[in-house]
């Protein structure tokens, strides 16, 4: 079984970063955390990728923009988090 690519574009003094960052690590899944305050690259392509949307955190999962923190609470209330997580979708 094969993890979904996780990514979470994030600044460091960012709660809402934290709360998704920390739905992630109680998951034990593995995450690349893409610092986007210190990068502009890194901003411009966050913002590419997920529509325009500026605010962070900005999570994609294999590739598919899920959303922000709420998005993601949002689809683990929904029960929808852990088959994507397991890459399933």
């Amino acid at each position: 079984m094969s993890m979904a690519k996780i990514e979470i574009y994030s600044s460091p003094f960012c709660g809402f970063c934290h709360q998704a960052k920390g739905l992630l690590e109680s998951k034990n899944v593995a995450f690349e955390d893409i610092d986007v305050m210190m990068n502009r690259a890194r901003k411009a392509e966050m913002m590419e990728r997920a529509g325009g949307r500026t605010s962070v955190p900005q999570i994609f999962i294999d590739d598919r923009h899920v959303g922000g923190c709420d998005d993601l609470f949002a689809l683990e209330s929904a029960g929808k988090l852990d088959p994507m997580l397991e890459g399933a979708s």
